[in-house]
Parts: C-alpha cells; structure tokens; sequence
C-alpha cells in the first residue's frame, strides 16, 4: 500500500513567482507555491506526512518560530498574506472501499491527492480571500506593550515613600511587616490609577493611527512593574512611523512609562479564522 502524503500548509497568498524560492520552514523543509488555477492565488505548504508535529515545549517553540520566519520572509516579497496557524495539514484523500452496486467485484476507488484537495477548497473560497489579501495589501502588524515601573511612579508621592528607619526603631517586627504591606499596596494603589489614565489615552491616540486594534495577553512584564495596554496594531506600512512618535511622545511626559514596540510582521493577530480552519476529519 502506497502510504499517504500530506502538505503543510503556511499561509495563502498573491501568486508571485519566485516568492517562495530559497525560503526554509520546519526543520529545514524547502517550501514552495502551490498555485490555484484561475484565482491569481497560491498556497505556501511544504510536503509532509499526515501526522501533525509533536514534540515538547521547547521543539514547539522552536517549530512555531520557524513557521513565523518563513511566513514573514515571504509576506515581504509578496506585500499582503494570510498566515495559518500552526499544524494545518491537508493530507491525500483515502481511497474509497465503494465497490458500487455491480457484481461486487469493483476495486476501491483512488482519492483525491493532497494538493487537489487542498485547490478545490481554495477555489471554492478564492473570491473573500482574494478581497482580505486585497484589504491587507501594504498594512503590517506592530504590537504595543505598555507598562508603568510601580518605582518611578511613586518615588514623589508622600503617601508611598518608605517610612525612614529612623522612625521604625523601637517598634516590633509586626508593625514593621505591616507598614511594609501598607506602603506596597499604597504603591500598588498608585500606580494602577495611572495605569487606567494611560490605557484610556494611550488606546485613543493608537486608534487613531490603526486601522484595527485587537487588546492581547500581556507578554513581558517585570515584577515591578503594572499593565497600561497590550496590543496588537494593523497599520499602513507608511504610519508605522506616525505609532512611534505617539509612543515616544507618551513616554517622554510619563517618565514612569515602559514600552515596548514590536514589529512590523504579517497580520497574524488579523486573518479571518476561517483561513486558518482547514482541518482533517
């Protein structure tokens, strides 16, 4: 029995040429363009077995990584693509055990192979993915982490400076627990009414410059520090400039403030999850 093969499927795309060549994903795995006859689109796969990639914590890492990087090199040939996510595969199509309604004696019937059954589902949706890759043409995501150092913060405000130990002789180690718990949450208190201040002028100004804007998990946070905002930003390539000037200003009249700013990469936070839902059943 000839065993059954499988593309990993990367991200849809404007059919340009060329666009794949030279570009690795998993592994190492050599990647190519599987056009769609009559849409002007294409598939970034690699062939694969059916079995999705598996490993522990850190091989996925390093998988998803590799996945981004690829997806990446070939969004800036290209100028517009919707990423998948990771572990899409479209596998052959098993042979059919029909023998019909003859003798009985029919044989099984050969399946469709991975790449017709992936360019019948793409052709079948090749006018809205035309219209999204279309849409995201010359726009790019940034993402904005904003935080604000509890420290800096509070250093001039009376109610958390730290009661010098001059005025803590003679009083137990319970009192001084205690005024320590004080003063951490009275620093707690403070920076988290600013942090709310921050979020709501912050996300304006940003929504102002975006196109859309989608709230994320934080990322990276010190201990010290409180969250402002966390998100991911689509942008025309040409204001990405225009975001880190409103970050910039930010964070020069807010000393306190902690930014970072990440990007530009494809739109993987703003694909239709439809793109992304090819699975096998």
């Amino acid at each position: 029995m000839t065993e059954r093969t499988a593309l990993y499927v990367y991200a849809l795309l404007p059919h340009r040429p060329g666009a794949a060549d030279g570009v690795t994903g998993l592994d190492g795995r050599p990647l190519r363009l599987l056009p769609v006859p009559g849409t002007g689109i294409a598939a970034l796969v690699h062939d694969a077995s059916p079995a999705p990639f598996q490993g522990d914590d850190d091989q996925v890492r390093r998988w998803v990584g590799e996945q981004s990087q690829a997806v990446t090199t070939v969004w800036e040939r290209t100028g517009s693509l919707l990423p998948m996510t990771f572990n899409v595969l479209v596998a052959d199509e098993p042979p059919s055990s029909d023998s019909g309604s003859g003798s009985g004696s029919g044989s099984p019937g050969k399946g469709r192979s991975a790449e017709q059954r992936l360019t019948d589902w793409l052709t079948g949706r090749a006018p809205e993915i035309t219209a999204q890759l279309e849409e995201l043409a010359g726009r790019c995501e940034l993402r904005v982490e904003i935080t604000v150092d509890r420290t800096a913060v509070t250093a001039d405000d009376p109610r958390t400076m730290r009661v010098p130990e001059a005025q803590l002789a003679g009083r137990s180690a319970g009192m001084r627990r205690l005024l320590a718990k004080q003063r951490e949450q009275d620093v707690r208190n403070a920076a988290g009414q600013l942090a709310d201040t921050l979020h709501a002028e912050a996300r304006h100004r940003l929504l102002s410059v975006a196109e859309d804007f989608r709230d994320r998990g934080r990322a990276h946070r010190a201990p010290d520090e409180t969250d402002v905002l966390s998100a991911a930003l689509l942008v025309r390539n040409e204001d990405i400039d225009t975001v880190g000037t409103v970050l910039s200003e930010l964070q020069s009249r807010q000393p306190a403030v902690r930014i970072r700013f990440l990007g530009p990469w494809p739109p993987f936070s703003f694909t239709d999850d439809r793109h992304s839902a090819y699975e096998e059943r």
